[in-house]
């Protein structure tokens, strides 16, 4: 039960349902939210819910979704069911379309997986469309809703016998025309007219009777009449009588055409019940998506355990005017049952009882609603609101006597699944008898375990949540530096008026405000004004303490990644340290074997200049090989000191006493450094040393960088590197013009109509390379309608490729579904 009547006015349900309505596609979508009803069903308010839920996600994560050509059929349909009838033309355009958008929708649900979207899917699972009607549509009509002109073998016969005869009188009438000109009966500049549907000739009166004809027409001021010459006069009677005969047969193939579909009527109206169905839906995911609504955890019992709930038309209205809506968080439990919400005036109170009457009547609804997704909800069977002046001079009630009727109908029929919301509770008459009353009300209501949230300013009423458990004190907080209202509720404490800080604040006489101080009681004053300074330094405390744990939780994760990074490194450094000592002592040895074996075979050669030569070169290898970072000599001195010393002079011995300097040959390596000017051998790309890593080198060439080894670079001079630069120059401005010149030729569209699905999609790919490297941010395909196989092929496509953000359907006046429309991220 909901009262009273207007609480839909009250609450502002009513513009919800304005909005929801402009969402919709259709008339069938709009019928349907006239339809919406308060509910207290629970697994009947859990499908609405899951169903837009699942329509929100697809919104949200899907590239496509059909939502074009929700044309309402169900009248037309209903119509033709009479035999004899049939469907008018312009119907028939819109039977196509409509069933283009069904088959799409079905099609989306079919390719999805058992768990994606059960709940659409459920109501998919009996929508039948039989393809044959749409195959026989396009046997009729052709792109512009035409009447084709082999839709019969006697339609054919009649457009042809008259596009003949019109041809004839044109002929004739030209004739005409030039005869008259050159008999000068009328002007040279003069040409043939339309009057009354019949081709005509404009004669000056004068000339009238020279032209053989019938006058159709003549002008204002009677100085030219038109005539149809009478040569044409009768062919175009016989035009007139095909154009006749063309309408009959039309009119036939309709019929033909309804007959056929006529036994097919009752799946095609369960079919367009899904379809509204899918827009009603559509446009409920589409509002929740506008106020940032989700699907709280809804359980069957009365409970509102809302995180942040917005209004959701003071949230729309304040997005316009760029400014934010304070969050409510509110808790009503069975242990907090009752809210009295006390505090300054325009503080938020109403907006608080009106955010929870409009909420929870949206959620019975099967509508999602603004609060965070932990949120919890429940149900209640009846709500009551009181909110507003109800007096009514018709049945003589005055302001507090209306109130008192809504409070004699609550109390009737509270329980306790009845959510009660009164605003300003007791006001309307003598504040004493008037707070006496109200404080008996909320006795009983908290007796038969009833929910609700009051608004009050009176005393008595905050001192029940210390003699009735059920009822809770809450307060709209007020900030006493500032002088304004905070607008969070905070549940626990009463709140003050602050009827004197505000009238201050506003600047009211002095005078009136310390007598009207001395009137109330200072004691009054101070309790309730530390009370609310109190609450202010508590929230502040509480942000603070926020802060520091959450400074010293990242303190405590700081430690802890720091520990374990300091534990990693130490085990790390053992264990390259250990590396390291078994690489010295393998590589020490090494050292020694080579040396030895040098010194053999140098012996046993007589120091022979050729043999000395390769050994030289033998060992020059080996010491290349050794002297990587942290595993060279420096490593072997470092780790191996006395095997180290012992293997270096071992090998200078062998190779200074043994052969001269001078008969090696050798010519000491180019080494390179940061800032020297280089090129790749055998390129003409010259570049600057940017950074040396060990045997790499990072090399910038113009615009680009590149690492390369140091064994690929050969250091020039400043001649080459004149030379260099126009090479590379001329190379970068090769790939800027070849840039240039494609943009110039790209089209933003391409037309693919008419071919192969293989063909199309090479095309299609080509393009669309092209488009990503050219940075276009929009382009349009042409594939035409036809059967949808070659639209459904590209899209398939388009949805595999990462850069591609969007594809959608063309507008219709510029091609509809004939037509994707492709945007680039």
């Amino acid at each position: 039960m909901i009262f009273p009547k207007n609480y839909e006015q009250k609450t502002g349900f009513d513009s919800v349902r304005r909005i929801l309505k402009d969402n919709c596609l259709s008339t069938l979508g709009q019928r349907l939210v006239d339809k919406i009803q308060f509910s207290s069903d629970f697994e009947l308010i859990s499908s609405f819910l899951n169903q837009t839920e699942e329509l929100r996600q697809i919104i949200l994560n899907e590239t496509y979704f059909p939502s074009n050509d929700y044309f309402d059929l169900s009248d037309e349909l209903l119509r033709i069911h009479t035999e004899g009838t049939f469907i008018e033309q312009s119907a028939l355009v819109d039977l196509r379309l409509s069933l283009y958008a069904i088959t799409e929708i079905l099609h989306f649900f079919n390719t999805k997986t058992d768990d994606q979207y059960p709940a659409l899917k459920q109501l998919s699972a009996n929508v039948f469309v039989d393809k044959s009607i749409i195959q026989q549509i396009e046997k009729i009509i052709d792109e512009k809703g035409e009447i084709l002109n082999n839709a019969s073998a006697a339609l054919l016969k009649i457009r042809n016998e008259k596009i003949s005869k019109q041809s004839s009188v044109d002929k004739k009438l030209r004739q005409s025309l030039a005869s008259a000109k050159k008999e000068g009966w009328v002007n040279s500049d003069i040409e043939i007219a339309v009057r009354n549907g019949r081709l005509v000739i404009p004669v000056p009166a004068a000339y009238k009777r020279k032209i053989k004809g019938f006058v159709h027409d003549s002008s204002a001021t009677g100085q030219t009449v038109f005539i149809e010459p009478a040569e044409i006069f009768e062919i175009n009677n016989e035009i007139r009588e095909l154009e006749n005969a063309e309408k009959r047969e039309i009119i036939k193939i309709l019929t033909l055409f309804t007959d056929f579909l006529r036994p097919k009527l009752s799946d095609l109206a369960y079919a367009y019940r899904f379809l509204g169905l899918i827009d009603f839906i559509r446009a409920k995911a589409k509002f929740a998506l506008e106020i940032n609504a989700v699907k709280p955890i809804f359980e069957n019992k009365p409970l509102i355990e809302w995180q942040n709930a917005t209004h959701p038309l003071l949230f729309l209205s304040h997005r316009q005017q760029n400014k934010q809506v304070i969050p409510l968080s509110i808790s009503i439990n069975q242990q907090q049952r009752i809210l009295i919400i006390s505090g300054p005036n325009a503080g938020g109170k109403s907006v608080c009882l009106k955010t929870v009457g409009l909420l929870q009547y949206m959620l019975q609804c099967g509508l999602l609603i603004p609060v965070n997704e932990n949120s919890e909800t429940g149900i209640f069977d009846n709500i009551f609101i009181d909110i507003g002046d109800e007096q009514s001079l018709e049945n003589d009630l005055s302001t507090y006597s209306s109130h008192l009727h809504s409070m004699k109908h609550l109390l009737e029929g509270a329980d306790s699944r009845t959510m009660f919301l009164i605003d300003e509770f007791g006001s309307g008459t003598e504040p004493q008898l008037g707070g006496a009353i109200a404080e008996s009300v909320l006795e009983s209501l908290n007796k038969k375990k009833a929910y609700g949230v009051v608004t009050t300013h009176y005393a008595n009423l905050k001192l029940l949540s210390g003699k009735a458990n059920g009822i809770v004190n809450a307060a709209m907080l007020f900030d006493t530096r500032k002088m304004q209202p905070l607008y969070k509720l905070k549940i626990g404490m009463p709140g003050s008026s602050f009827a004197f800080e505000i009238a201050r604040n506003i600047g009211f006489p002095e005078n009136i405000l310390r007598q009207a101080s001395h009137k109330t009681g200072k004691t009054q004053l101070d309790f309730d004004q530390k009370l609310q300074e109190l609450e202010t330094e508590k929230e502040a405390l509480q942000k603070q303490k926020n802060e520091l744990n959450s400074a010293d939780k990242f303190l405590t994760e700081i430690v802890a990644k720091y520990s374990k990074l300091y534990s990693d490194l130490e085990l790390k450094k053992r264990e390259i340290i250990s590396n390291a000592k078994q690489e010295a002592k393998q590589l020490v040895s090494d050292t020694n074997k080579l040396i030895e074996k040098a010194i053999k075979e140098i012996k046993e050669s007589n120091a022979d200049k050729q043999v000395v030569k390769e050994i030289r070169n033998e060992i020059k290898k080996f010491a290349t090989e050794i002297t990587e970072p942290e595993t060279g000599a420096k490593q072997i001195a470092t780790e191996e000191p006395e095997a180290a010393t012992k293997s270096m002079m071992l090998s200078q011995k062998a190779t200074e006493e043994k052969t001269p300097a001078t008969e090696t040959g050798e010519t000491p390596d180019v080494i390179l450094q940061k800032g020297d000017t280089v090129r790749l051998i055998e390129q003409n790309v010259i570049g600057e040393v940017v950074e040396i890593m060990n045997d790499e080198a990072l090399v910038a060439f113009d615009s680009f960088r590149i690492k390369t080894p140091l064994s690929r670079l050969e250091k020039v001079d400043e001649k080459v590197l004149g030379k260099g630069n126009k090479k590379v120059k001329r190379a970068y401005n090769s790939v800027i013009n070849e840039l240039s010149d494609k943009m110039a030729s790209f089209r933003l569209s391409i037309d693919v109509r008419g071919k192969r699905a293989e063909e199309a999609l090479q095309l299609v790919g080509h393009y669309i390379d092209e488009a990503i490297l050219l940075n276009v941010k929009e382009v349009s395909i042409l594939h035409g309608k036809g059967n949808g196989i070659l639209r459904q092929i590209i899209r398939q496509y388009l949805a595999g490729i990462k850069e591609v953000k969007q594809f959608r359907d063309e507008k219709i006046e510029n091609g509809g579904h004939g037509i994707t429309v492709v945007a680039f991220r």
